[in-house]
């Protein structure tokens, strides 16, 4: 039971970190005449946690003067150091879908907008 309740928290705060971070985009990208981050590809890739980013998604514009996010999200059961754990891409028309890396049971989460 104390496993299932272990993995039921992780796919809740999983829910919520992907929201977080596409609340935070929408947000600067309204607040910048509709300009998403640069940093955004039409490629699925891991968002940067640290300052290092090689390879990976930096969105430190969210965080910068913690004006969109105090910090960038952890996914509780990330491997890479420097990521976050969390997938990001836009479509052709500009759609942002954030993805949760791991499934919990079988069940993924990625929302778009």
């Amino acid at each position: 039971v104390q496993a299932d309740q272990q993995h039921g928290d992780r796919h809740a705060q999983r829910r919520i970190d992907v929201n977080t971070v596409l609340n935070a985009v929408y947000q600067y990208t309204i607040d910048n005449n509709g300009t998403l981050p640069t940093s955004i590809t039409t490629t699925t890739t891991e968002i940067c946690a640290l300052t290092t980013c090689a390879g990976l998604i930096d969105l430190g514009v969210l965080t910068l003067n913690e004006k969109y996010l105090t910090s960038i999200p952890l996914e509780p059961q990330k491997t890479n150091a420097n990521g976050a754990g969390y997938m990001i891409k836009k479509s052709a028309n500009g759609r942002i879908t954030v993805d949760a890396q791991f499934e919990e049971q079988g069940a993924t989460i990625s929302v778009t907008r």
